[in-house]
């Protein structure tokens, strides 16, 4: 079949190097796609904004599968638009409507969906800009930290953790009063904080069934330690050791079944991923957050655990065969370490030369932000350049692998946290 895949990320890279190795593809279309998509499929120079090209595109090139790798599109209606339409309403898409893409559209939303279907997650309340005054008020009541969240879309940067009740009051105005993330801060979740320790489940549904992908813990703060800025992951890791058999059980018991369940009575149109990020409280899972798609950087540690043929798993999920199908996971751990442009999260250069990218043996070098030229020489072209993933059968080995890769890339300005899964030795 004829597969076009919408991105070009890492996650991307990631899903084109996997898609192109299944026995059912006849070609793999990208759009844009990066230096790295280019070396499993066709880059194309496709607007992901232009639904209309996009149609006539998947027409042309007679695609039967549309894959869709980040979450605009589908916030912004794609499925939508290409179900509406008789000569496209046929291809299938993983993905979903933008009814069910509001899960990680508007946190607001996704609260009271886990509400509603009584999904254990932190103490909240959303506020506007005609409610900053009750705002103060609720953070007052709350101890710190407090988590203050934009309600839309913020590229993975709108979500603030602060320990003084000045500087978030002081915030809460900036997001609802001054736009400091412009129309995704309309709206602000204030939630509770919740100790202990982040980790991140993947299923992928068709609104009924589900099937559990392997998990994955991810880093996303700039500073070693967890220190400094937010940013869209600077690493992860799967398996993860503390989620046990016992810890999984109540993440499916407690948290999936019941979102599968809640996806069906609310009649989402759902046919793809969702990512479930968890807090593993004292050994009970809240979730922080949904997104409606794989997430980045953990895709490029999971997605090389599963040797299943992805395209046959995708037909399972169209024909409603996901509860017949054995996923097939490789046991071994995998370290994924993120190499960036210096400056990142904030401002960064582009455009950089990279080298030693044909040094690497012992890892996967999955393309985040780049592109190349007609010599084939590849630059940077993103604040994540590089996601260095290994596999081996421990973490311990599985980490070293990646760092001695790392040591043979090179690029003016670069930037990698050097403790990525060291805390789970």
């Amino acid at each position: 079949m004829n597969v076009l895949l919408l991105g070009s990320g890492g996650r991307e890279h990631t899903l084109a190097w996997k898609i192109a190795q299944s026995k059912l593809l006849s070609h793999l279309f990208i759009a844009p796609g990066n230096a790295g998509t280019a070396n499993h499929g066709t880059n194309v120079d496709l607007d992901l904004t232009n639904f209309e090209t996009i149609a006539r595109f998947l027409l042309d090139m007679k695609i039967e599968m549309l894959v869709v790798g980040p979450e605009q599109p589908l916030v912004d209606g794609l499925y939508d638009y290409l179900k509406s339409n008789k000569s496209t309403e046929n291809i299938r898409i993983v993905g979903m409507n933008r009814y069910g893409a509001q899960l990680e559209g508007s946190k607001d939303f996704a609260k009271t969906f886990m509400q509603k279907n009584q999904i254990p997650t932190a103490k909240y309340q959303s506020f506007d800009q005609h409610q900053v005054e009750q705002g103060i008020e609720f953070l007052k009541s709350l101890n710190a930290p407090y988590v203050l969240k934009a309600d839309g879309l913020a590229a993975g940067k709108g979500v603030l953790i602060l320990n003084n009740l000045d500087e978030a009051i002081s915030e809460l105005q900036n997001m609802l009063l001054h736009s400091k993330f412009g129309a995704a801060g309309n709206i602000v979740v204030i939630e509770e904080f919740l100790q202990g320790i982040e980790l991140s489940a993947f299923i992928l549904t068709d609104g009924k069934d589900y099937l559990l992908l392997p998990e994955a813990k991810d880093y996303k703060r700039i500073g070693v330690g967890d220190t400094g800025l937010n940013t869209g992951g600077m690493g992860s890791i799967s398996p993860v050791p503390f989620a046990d058999k016992a810890f999984m059980e109540k993440v499916e018991h407690r948290i999936i079944k019941p979102t599968v369940k809640g996806l069906q009575s609310e009649g989402f149109e759902y046919t793809g991923f969702v990512f479930i990020g968890l807090m593993n409280v004292n050994g009970n899972p809240y979730v922080i957050e949904y997104n409606v798609r794989l997430g980045d950087p953990e895709t490029e540690s999971v997605i090389p655990r599963i040797e299943s043929d992805l395209l046959e798993v995708f037909n399972a999920l169209f024909n409603g065969k996901l509860t017949n199908l054995k996923l097939e996971i490789n046991p071994n751990y995998t370290c994924t370490v993120i190499m960036v442009s210096g400056g990142y999260p904030e401002k960064y250069e582009k455009g950089k030369l990279i080298s030693g990218l044909r040094l690497i043996e012992n890892s996967m070098v999955f393309h985040a932000g780049t592109l190349s030229d007609d010599d084939d020489q590849v630059f940077s072209n993103g604040g994540r350049v590089l996601a260095i993933t290994s596999m081996d059968t421990s973490l311990e080995k599985a980490i070293e692998k990646s760092y001695k890769s790392i040591a043979k890339l090179k690029y003016e300005g670069h930037y990698f946290r050097t403790d990525i899964g060291k805390d789970l030795l």
